[in-house]
């Protein structure tokens, strides 16, 4: 079946309604080969990375059923569950939801920790037809006996690489035996690792596969580029960088906790308009900091790796690695965050000496390597000067370095005081056996 608009779907006509007044008129990939199966009733792997389509490939379909097949809400009880790997995530999916079924007559509760359950029971007593969840609070909910899932008719595992990699298997394992047998699965996840098709062995039958783009690859309407500086230089850096008139709203990633703070804090005594978020803040923080963030009250999202899937925000022109993740597959995840939608992005990742080996990595995992921010290609060997690690021209020693608005001011005090430890001179002297040595001077 050939799938040019949404039109061509056997879409409920209320699920109609809703995609034009959201002025959405052409399923992406992901949909249009997913969607006709999910109708069908079958079981579905979908392969797709973030910003490709996914949730409404598996939301669309859920929700005709809810449409066409109408079932009074019943106390705790749901038709539909989607688990998501994250608290933001599953907000977003709920979003999603919420946007494609408003004008479906249905109920919904979204389940998460980090706050309190009150709200999440009390949306359960008055009866709900689809959850979405984050797996400890599901659990916890089960356990005091608040949510069954035997009358479950659709189950959804989004972000299923995400999940194993933040220990949740055995959390899965123990939802799924509650799950009853006769239900549709669906199953999405941006790479299929071995771990990954086994566990798609307990949940589905007989599934679908759905494959958009071969896993852990980039996104191409992403401009990608490195910027070779050392740490002391990389804020100075950032700000020269944000305060480019073409960044619009940009998400800068950090490695640590510590480091996401310390990042929005300086931008913001140089005056540009920032927040951080990652997992010490309160679930309150994260949302009030999304919030400002998608309402443009602020300009950049300083974020660790906690945002960097399931932040669904549209208009994020450029994103920053101001540290390198450890793990390639991250990313691309990272910055999938701009350049979705069929919109052009840009993505800047600083690398200093000590992160050689990660972009390495990364260029290995997509494919090619990053060009340096002024367009240049890197050099076979890697950056060896200073003007080279600042990401300036080679060549002629005496010419002068080439400077752009990318480039740190200059390399880091702290060089002084080596280049000054390396000139002190060996002094010769000669041992009791009457031959000389060297011997490192004092101090």
């Amino acid at each position: 079946m050939n799938i040019k608009t949404f039109a061509d779907l056997d879409l409920d006509k209320s699920i109609q309604k809703a995609l034009l007044a959201e002025n959405y008129q052409t399923p992406t990939p992901i949909q249009a080969q997913a969607i006709p199966h999910l109708l069908q009733g079958r079981d579905v792997i979908g392969s797709a990375q973030t910003g490709t389509g996914k949730t409404a490939a598996f939301a669309l379909p859920i929700l005709h059923q809810l449409a066409t097949k109408p079932r009074r809400a019943q106390t705790g009880t749901p038709r539909v569950l989607v688990l998501s790997p994250t608290r933001e995530l599953a907000l977003q999916i709920a979003e999603s939801f919420k946007t494609y079924g408003q004008f479906v007559h249905y109920r919904q509760a979204v389940i998460y920790g980090g706050v309190s359950q009150h709200s999440q029971v009390r949306s359960l007593d008055r009866g709900v037809h689809v959850v979405v969840a984050t797996p400890g609070r599901l659990i916890d909910l089960l356990d005091q006996g608040h949510v069954q899932l035997d009358q479950l008719e659709a189950f959804v595992l989004d972000e299923a690489d995400r999940m194993l990699d933040m220990g949740f298997l055995p959390a899965l394992k123990r939802i799924i035996r509650e799950l009853p047998e006769e239900r549709q699965s669906l199953f999405f996840s941006a790479t299929l690792s071995p771990k990954i098709m086994e566990l798609t062995k307990q949940l589905l039958n007989d599934p679908v596969t759905v494959s958009v783009d071969p896993p852990s690859s980039s996104v191409d309407m992403i401009d990608q580029r490195v910027a070779f500086v050392e740490h002391g230089g990389k804020r100075e850096l950032l700000k020269n960088l944000l305060e480019a008139p073409d960044v619009e709203r940009a998400v800068v990633f950090t490695k640590t906790k510590r480091s996401a703070n310390t990042v929005a804090e300086k931008l913001l005594r140089q005056g540009i308009r920032a927040t951080a978020i990652h997992g010490n803040k309160s679930q309150n923080a994260r949302q009030r900091a999304l919030d400002e963030f998608r309402r443009s009250r602020v300009k950049v999202l300083v974020a660790t790796d906690v945002a960097a899937r399931g932040l669904d925000v549209d208009g994020i022109t450029h994103v920053v690695n101001f540290d390198l993740p450890l793990e390639p597959e991250n990313y691309v995840h990272r910055i999938g965050r701009t350049g979705r939608a069929g919109a052009e992005g840009m993505a800047v990742s600083f690398c200093s000496a000590g992160e050689r080996r990660e972009l390495r990595a990364i260029e290995r995992l997509i494919g090619r390597r990053l060009l340096m921010v002024n367009g240049e290609p890197q050099p076979e060997n890697g950056p060896t000067s200073k003007d080279d690690r600042s990401g300036n021209r080679q060549g002629n020693p005496k010419s002068k370095p080439r400077r752009n608005r990318w480039q740190s001011s200059g390399p880091s005090k702290n060089n002084s005081a080596g280049n000054s430890a390396g000139k002190r001179k060996r002094r010769r002297v000669k041992s009791n056996n009457g031959e000389r040595q060297n011997v490192k001077p004092k101090g």
